[in-house]
């Protein structure tokens, strides 16, 4: 599929779908809780479906309604999967049935699509091994597909969290383990997406020492309950349409979007505002107004899913905007630093790549045929940039946004944006 884009003023209100990260949390918990657990609002995307096959053959029992879906859990006794988990594209469900595959008595085997056979999870495994499961890869080079076996005892590893969702995976599987893990954390990014993890701990009465981040302590031998819970609004969706008002000059309402919630992306609306953006939180939502944008320098590490459409609005910005620290954008999807530099290129930008992140000297686009590489993120980022970009802007592979924001394009024409499908 493509999308055809060409400038074009945005206005008005939408919705902005449920959280994936917090969907997916929420059908993990309740994969392992006892009883019957309700997830209101959730995102229902091809990412989160491949969690809900994932959960299916650990043991859990699915019901699905428009806005409510019920997972009747295991109360902890994860099954051994009758098949091979194929998780799509979806990696956060893969480091963390990493972690749930240690749980099981038995062979669990992951495998994935070309994007995911490519992420690595040598970290992760090497710390199921150190906590008494065994694990590896099969093609012996740390990436999918991949075998796990459990179960865990606990005890003590330590982890490069390259990616939070490696330790994410293992906070959510070690208060199942039969002793206490004590886990060592030398590197850390994306710590948000951490926090967030840590909420629905709290949230399910799970005892555990933070400290600080550098270290955790969790008691082995405990159980998750169950819970009734409505997914809060995504802002990693969010910023494509924050972006898009930024560049265009548009006013714009983003509704369900709350504040108080750990999601790391909601600090773009902050670095929107220190670009000139105009930004006012209301009761239900986000209004924003673009024009008169200026560069800056910006720390994406705690939001790499940020910087495909970041990188687009320093395009449109004043003076030069430094994207850095957030080498892990490399190690997502695609290399999102390397391809935002070839397509934004292929658009006229002046952009340099560095090791961990993007040097960009506005001055606007032009349109072009750029590709979206598969990557939902990008395909979208390349979208949004379209607005603002004299001339028509074909994207390629813009199915992929199915990954996480199926109703992107239906939103984008809501807006009054000129965005057609081919």
């Amino acid at each position: 599929m493509k999308f055809s884009v060409r400038p074009s003023g945005i206005g008005g209100a939408i919705d902005i779908p449920g959280s994936k990260s917090h969907t997916i949390r929420a059908l993990v918990f309740g994969m392992l809780g006892r009883g019957e657990s309700v997830i209101r609002q959730p995102l229902d995307s091809s990412d989160t479906r491949s969690c809900l096959g994932m959960i299916e053959k650990f043991g859990a029992r699915i019901g699905i309604r428009s806005d409510e879906w019920t997972v009747k859990g295991t109360g902890g006794s994860v099954s051994v999967p009758d098949d091979v988990i194929d998780v799509g594209n979806s990696g956060t469900s893969l480091y963390i049935g990493i972690g749930l595959a240690s749980l099981a008595d038995g062979y669990t085997v992951f495998t994935g699509d070309e994007q995911i056979r490519n992420r690595p999870a040598d970290s992760l495994l090497g710390s199921i091994n150190d906590l008494g499961g065994r694990a590896w890869s099969t093609r012996e080079n740390g990436k999918p597909p991949l075998v796990i076996k459990g179960r865990i005892s606990g005890g003590s590893t330590g982890i490069e969290a390259v990616t939070s969702q490696y330790l994410t995976s293992l906070l959510i599987s070690a208060p199942l383990a039969t002793g206490n893990t004590e886990i060592s954390v030398p590197l850390l990014n994306e710590k948000p997406y951490v926090a967030m993890t840590l909420s629905w701990l709290d949230r399910l009465g799970i005892r555990y020492v933070n400290n600080e981040y550098r270290s955790f302590s969790i008691t082995g031998n405990q159980s998750y309950g169950n819970f009734n819970a409505r997914v809060p609004a995504d802002f990693s969706s969010a910023t494509f349409f924050l972006v898009a008002a930024a560049i265009s000059g548009s006013e714009l309402m983003l509704r369900g979007l709350d504040f108080n919630d750990t999601q790391g992306d909601k600090e773009v609306v902050n670095i929107l505002k220190k670009m000139g953006a105009a930004v006012n939180i209301e009761e239900d939502g986000i209004r924003i107004r673009g024009g008169g944008l200026k560069g800056g320098t910006f720390d994406l590490n705690a939001m790499p899913d940020s910087l495909p459409a970041l990188s687009v609005a320093a395009c449109f910005a004043a003076g030069e905007t430094r994207l850095v620290n957030v080498a892990q954008a490399r190690l997502k999807e695609t290399d999102r630093i390397s391809v935002m530099h070839s397509e934004l290129g292929k658009m006229g930008a002046d952009i340099e790549e560095m090791p961990d992140g993007l040097v960009i000297r506005g001055g606007g686009l032009r349109g072009a045929r750029v590709d979206g590489h598969g990557d939902h993120r990008v395909a979208m980022a390349l979208s949004v940039a379209g607005i603002a970009s004299p001339g028509e802007t074909v994207v390629d592979t813009a199915e992929s946004v199915s990954v996480t924001f199926p109703n992107f394009f239906d939103l984008m024409k809501k807006t009054g944006a000129d965005v057609r499908r081919e």
